[in-house]
């Protein structure tokens, strides 16, 4: 997969998604203390309330005296005037103020999702994230909000590399990296949504939360050090210091801490979903007209919901509600409280269930999977059958009697992009790249544009796709169906059989698609070059073209698309593939029958280059004519931080990495590993270690950014990069379209001004983030559902990660990443120690006769294991168990 950008994989209709499977595990290395559907009991409720959720430490009030979470006193409105326990919000004034002076700070506040105490922010010189340490630090803002943060005195900054030397373990799982100094970022996984070639993989910026996890084992890593005798400057330095006093310590041994003092733009939804208690004051007035809720995701409050809307019998039988998910909203959240104010809107079902799951992720991250409302649907044509207006084929090129053909996923519905190749009598070629007009039947200003830009793209689940237009303009009107007259918008080349562009050509089209391939029909005539193939191999093909005229357009576009793609790389590009896991599903009951890696072949790769051809082209043709309106995409360079500490780490395991810039590292990736049989999975394990440094790439409007140099795309290493190739599913898209045309005269300008451009770029990069996300916790249901249903699953697993009492192993079948726990195993005892600078991990295995002596098994990074999935029967939950060494 690109880096910063998406996979070749088009979304597959609304049957499947080819998303990545991601994992959590707990930052500690022993087992997580509960799972995330653990239900409380009524004593469990109040122990969370004082303990769990925010222990007496985190909530010290801002002049420093501590606050008991859970009496009773604040439990029990209106008995005394309650202290607050958030400090009140900076005003607006006083916040701009802050900001222009440099005293405050502004950015994305990122919760971790395992240790909800643990929250951070970019720092704006790049460098390590900024540490806020607690819930009442956070001062009620929620995961994705814009918040500003005042930083901390220097003596209650965090205490977070003491030992370079001594790099304990890179750790799978993306949330709790080991090593206080390996701060690698969380990949946000590549989804299934580009059916217009590089599925954009997004990384999330900096996860410090990965810095903090050993913040326990600090002093194990300085002893180990003094022991080896590490003599880096900073390291003595440290070590010479109190490390209990960080005033003393310079600052490579040191994170920045801030509280947060205002909440710019509420990013979250405010909605999550999750299950209600009763309280546990059973006579207190709370108790009388209050239930708790509380919400699946830890990193959110716990919230008091009026009883009036619980369910009838929830009072007396609460019991029978245990396992039933609802959807609840919050409403406020007050500075004397622990505990949010929020109001029941559903009741979404039975807990584990793909369904109630599915609605409860959509709801929860904010996306809109309504009806189209009739205000919206009136903006559509109304005579059906719909014809294209006879006007329009005096403003357009007619390309109907061209060869011109998809190729998409098998059950993919909304088909946006089509391509030709027509060979020239010079022996040159003329190579087209049609994509549906979306922008002739979505006005600028219409009620059908307001909402499609409020949607900003659709959403691929595993099961369904949330569509961003009505399914009439997705699945037909748009949709390049096959013998069918469809309106496009053109790039056209005259390029040499090299790839060599000669001239080229932009303009708004008329096609008739002659076939639909899918990936697979092209990938068999590029293997069977000479094959004759025959029309029952087929889907229907229009009578105005021949089968062979077909394999030949594919075959010249796969030997100019092999130029494109080894230029581009040659020229400096990386892209880093992950394993993407794709399901199969019973057509009755919709549930999994089975998954699979997805195989990117050949067919993927000639679509990827030439719609990456027609972005870059359109991304020239639109900023030269519109510099400071124009609507692109960069992708910035990866985090200083996290890509110096990724050397180090590479550097220390003897891998010899070169990331000079994005086509040096792409070159020494491939080049790392021989060719035996495991060296793909070994280049499996660094490729996920490489993706965690990258940045996500991002809209932008180029009003906004005065320095040229920062449009570029460091993945692709190319100047200008915009997205031109989706408009069905990606409203970037559409605005793109709409540039293109006013920039060719075909076209009225745009009415949107600069500021506006950046503001719905932002938007579509929230709700680009937001629909990954979806995707991703789409694929981890019904993986956890597949396991369950037909595990368990055996597979080889590859370790990634080591740290002294547990390990992390990508396994290998199935795409996955989990963590193995030594105390969950049946040992006799583990060692844990620094082999050089390599860590090492040796398990003794109690034997299975008495008298025996242990089995001993050493566990390494790029250690290859026998792994075991099962069920917890816990909904959602699944572990991985090592087998033993030896046994069957």
């Amino acid at each position: 997969m690109e880096v910063g950008e998406s996979s070749t994989e088009k979304p597959g209709g609304d049957k499947r998604g080819f998303a990545r499977i991601r994992n959590k595990s707990e930052c500690s290395s022993t087992p997580p203390s509960r799972d995330r559907r653990r239900q409380l009991s009524e004593s469990q409720t109040e122990t969370m309330q004082s303990t769990e959720y925010m222990s007496p430490v985190q909530t010290r009030s801002p002049r420093g005296a501590n606050r008991n979470v859970g009496s009773s006193s604040d439990k029990k409105r209106g008995k005394g005037r309650k202290k607050n326990i958030f400090e009140a919000y900076m005003t607006k004034e006083e916040v701009a103020a802050g900001l222009k002076r440099g005293q405050l700070i502004q950015g994305s506040l990122r919760i971790n999702p395992k240790k909800f105490h643990e929250a951070f922010l970019p720092s704006p010189d790049g460098q390590r994230d900024i540490f806020i340490d607690g819930v009442v630090s956070r001062n009620r803002a929620l995961n994705g909000d814009v918040v500003v943060v005042k930083l901390l005195p220097r003596e209650q900054w965090k205490v977070v590399k003491l030992d370079p030397c001594d790099v304990v373990a890179v750790s799978a799982d993306t949330h709790k990296l080991p090593v206080p100094h390996s701060n690698f970022p969380q990949p946000i996984k590549n989804g299934a949504e580009s059916p217009d070639l590089i599925i954009e993989a997004q990384f999330d910026s900096g996860a410090e939360e990965d810095s903090v996890c050993l913040a326990s084992s600090i002093k194990n890593l300085v002893l180990g050090s003094s022991e080896r005798g590490c003599k880096e400057p900073a390291v003595e330095q440290c070590l010479a210091s109190d490390h209990r006093n960080p005033s003393s310590l310079p600052d490579a041994c040191l994170q920045k801490t801030a509280k947060v003092v205002y909440i710019l733009e509420k990013k979250h939804s405010r909605a999550a979903s999750g299950f209600i208690k009763p309280l546990t004051d059973k006579g207190g007035e709370l108790a009388k007209n209050y239930a708790l809720f509380s919400p699946v995701d830890h990193r959110l409050p716990r919230i008091y919901v009026p009883l009036v809307d619980c369910p009838d019998g929830f009072v007396a039988r609460p019991q029978d509600y245990a396992a039933t998910l609802f959807i609840c909203r919050i409403i406020a959240w007050r500075e004397d409280s622990n505990f949010a104010e929020g109001k029941l809107t559903k009741s979404l079902g039975q807990a584990g269930e793909i369904e109630p799951e599915t609605e409860g992720i959509l709801t929860e991250y904010g996306v809109d999977f309504s009806e189209f409302p009739d205000k919206v649907l009136q903006c559509l044509p109304h005579d059906l059958p719909w014809s294209i207006p006879h006007e329009e084929f005096q403003k357009r090129k007619d390309l109907r009697k061209e060869c011109i053909f998809t190729i998409d996923p098998a059950t993919a519905r909304d088909l946006d992009d089509a391509l030709s190749c027509k060979p020239l009598q010079d022996g040159n070629f003329e190579v087209g790249v049609h994509i549906a007009d979306v922008s002739y039947f979505v006005k600028e200003g219409s009620s059908l544009d307001q909402l499609a830009s409020e949607r900003a793209t659709s959403v691929y689940l595993v099961q369904k796709v949330i569509p961003m237009l009505p399914r009439l303009l997705c699945e037909e009107l748009c949709s390049l169906n096959p013998m069918t007259d469809r309106l496009t918008f053109s790039v056209i080349w005259k390029m040499t059989p090299q790839g060599q562009i000669l001239d080229e050509w932009f303009g708004r089209s008329v096609i008739r698609s002659c076939v639909k391939l899918s990936y697979d029909h092209a990938q068999s005539m590029i293997e069977g070059p000479h094959q004759l193939i025959s029309a029952n191999e087929l889907p229907p093909v229009s009578a105005d073209h021949t089968i062979d005229e077909i394999h030949q357009a594919v075959l010249n576009l796969h030997h100019i698309a092999k130029n494109l793609r080894k230029q581009r790389f040659d020229e400096g590009a990386l892209r880093l593939d992950q394993l993407k896991l794709a399901f199969t599903l019973d057509k009755e009951s919709g549930m999994p029958q089975g998954c699979y890696i997805y195989n990117y072949r050949d067919s993927n790769k000639l679509v990827e280059e030439f719609m990456l051809l027609a972005n870059m082209a359109v991304a020239h043709k639109i900023y030269r004519q519109f510099p400071r309106e124009a609507l692109l995409r960069r992708h910035p360079p990866p985090q200083t931080k996290m890509l110096n500490d990724l050397i180090e780490f590479c550097d220390q395991m003897g891998l010899h990495l070169d990331f000079t810039n994005s086509g040096t590292l792409h070159k020494s990736l491939n080049e790392q590993f021989g060719d035996d049989e495991y060296a793909s999975a070994r280049k499996e394990v660094l490729t996920n270690m490489c993706s965690r440094p990258m940045q996500m790439a991002v809209y932008f409007c180029t009003g906004a950014i005065k320095d040229e140099n920062l449009f570029r795309h460091y993945a692709l290493n190319v100047p200008l990069y915009t997205h031109f190739t989706s408009p069905i599913r990606r409203f970037a898209d559409v605005i793109v379209h709409r540039l293109l045309a006013s920039s060719i005269g075909c076209g009225p300008p745009l009415k949107l001004h600069q500021d506006a451009i950046q503001k719905q770029s932002e938007h579509c990069n929230d709700r680009k983030t937001a629909s990954k996300r979806v995707q991703e916790l789409s694929s981890d249901l019904y993986f956890s559902v597949f396991v369950k249903e037909c595990g368990p699953l055996e597979s080889e697993a590859m370790v990634m990660g080591v740290l002294n009492e547990a390990f992390d192993v990508l396994v290998l079948r199935y795409g996955v990443q989990k963590r193995i726990y030594c105390n969950a195993l049946p040992l006799v005892s583990s060692h844990f120690q620094q082999v050089g600078k390599k860590p090492e991990l040796t398990l003794f295995w109690m034997p299975d006769q008495v008298g025996e002596q242990p089995v001993r098994q050493v566990i390494n990074v790029f250690t290859l294991l026998d792994v075991v999935l099962k069920s917890d029967n816990i909904p959602l939950k699944y572990t991985a168990v090592l087998k033993k060494p030896g046994a069957e």
